[in-house]
């Protein structure tokens, strides 16, 4: 880390509520490697909550990194995983909420004077986007949406909510074409809206594939845990196929119920780091995506272990819905099925576990597909929103 360098450079402020304690933690790091990635442009600081293991302070390359505390230290875990999800699973972490909004804008407003950011990158409308709003002044704002935010929340106060964050926003991307429509309908400027998945570190990747081998008979789900990725389905679908090594790769507030509904032939490996993810990834013949709409209205926008496992090469196995059909292509760089569809779900991964020159030109294809969404791709795009913004 240099400060010198950085010092004259654009300040920018991060913004998020999921953000690794630690470099390859097995929490997902794509705020991170946004970062790092435009860190050689902005003086990046980084604010988001405290989790287990976490420093208050530090320098991660040459992004800066501050978190801040919401609650008592014993029962602070609103933020361990993702915040939707984890009050749906226990609901007296809702005690937690109007702490975490109160640290949360302290924090922005500390930031704000502090570091006297030029632009704010706000991941997920709800709760930075909101926060931001409320507390960053005039300072221009570029919000991300991934998904939960977006899709959930439906209450018609907090709808109303949204519509003034992403019409206050000098822009907002998002995962796909389906969430740039629904961004629409809450009152977005088409013009300020734009589609920008999040990117992939395919370093590990390349690594992972230049010494492993493939198992023919591995099939690999990685997600969170939840209703709307579709385990439930992934393991109605491979009860039937005692031929397929199954793996589960993530965790979440499902997973002893997964656990003790899987069978025999799929193995729970919990949420792994950078390098034994990859691994993983480079041992399937198969990844599979099984995402489906939950209950709550919440479903996947475009999710970044799709892009993983497509840059490592896997024959890819996915729901046909928004987000996903926007890279994946039927018979071409994989094979989509309806979502929630076991039985359908059950008959492709049967065919490429029995062709073999099948998978292998599926996962040429979606490797060739995804070079479109590696971090250094992505992340062009966005230091020109940033730029751009800054600028006025």
């Amino acid at each position: 880390m240099d400060q010198q360098r950085t010092h004259d450079r654009p300040r920018l402020l991060v913004a998020a509520s999921t953000f690794p304690s630690r470099r390859g933690d097995g929490t997902p790091g794509f705020v991170l490697d946004l970062a790092e990635a435009v860190a050689s442009e902005f003086r990046v600081l980084v604010v988001a909550p405290m989790v287990e293991g976490a420093a208050r302070h530090e320098w991660i390359g040459d992004v800066e990194v501050r978190r801040y505390r919401y609650f008592p230290r014993r029962w602070q875990d609103l933020a361990e995983g993702a915040i939707v999800d984890n009050l749906r699973a226990d609901r007296t972490r809702w005690l937690q909420v109007p702490f975490f909004f109160g640290a949360l804008a302290g924090a922005l407003l500390r930031a704000r004077l502090q570091h006297r950011p030029q632009v704010a990158h706000l991941h997920w409308i709800i709760p930075q986007g909101l926060v931001g709003a409320l507390v960053l002044g005039s300072v221009p704002r570029v919000i991300t949406t991934l998904g939960g935010d977006l899709y959930a929340l439906r209450h018609p106060v907090l709808q109303r909510l949204k519509s003034r964050v992403v019409a206050g926003a000098r822009y907002v991307t998002c995962m796909s074409g389906d969430m740039a429509s629904e961004l629409a309908r809450l009152g977005a400027d088409p013009e300020r809206v734009r589609v920008v998945p999040m990117g992939v570190d395919v370093d590990p990747l390349r690594r992972a594939g230049e010494r492993e081998d493939r198992l023919a008979d591995r099939v690999l789900f990685v997600g969170r845990l939840v209703e709307k990725k579709g385990a439930a389905v992934f393991l109605d679908a491979v009860r039937e196929l005692p031929a397929a090594d199954g793996v589960v790769v993530g965790s979440g507030p499902l997973r002893s119920a997964l656990e003790a509904a899987a069978p025999s032939t799929v193995s729970f490996v919990g949420a792994l780091g950078r390098e034994d993810l990859a691994t993983q990834y480079a041992r399937a013949a198969i990844a599979v995506h099984p995402s489906v709409p939950a209950a709550s209205g919440d479903r996947d926008g475009l999710p970044v272990a799709l892009l993983e496992a497509m840059s490592s090469g896997c024959a890819i196995v996915a729901s046909r819905v928004p987000g996903i059909v926007d890279v994946v292509e039927d018979g071409v760089s994989g094979i989509l099925v309806p979502p929630g569809d076991a039985a359908a779900l059950r008959e492709a991964i049967r065919s490429l576990l029995e062709d073999e020159s099948l998978r292998t030109r599926l996962g040429e294809a979606a490797r060739r597909t995804a070079e479109a969404y590696s971090v250094e791709a992505i992340s062009a795009t966005y230091r020109d929103l940033l730029r751009e913004t800054a600028a006025g």
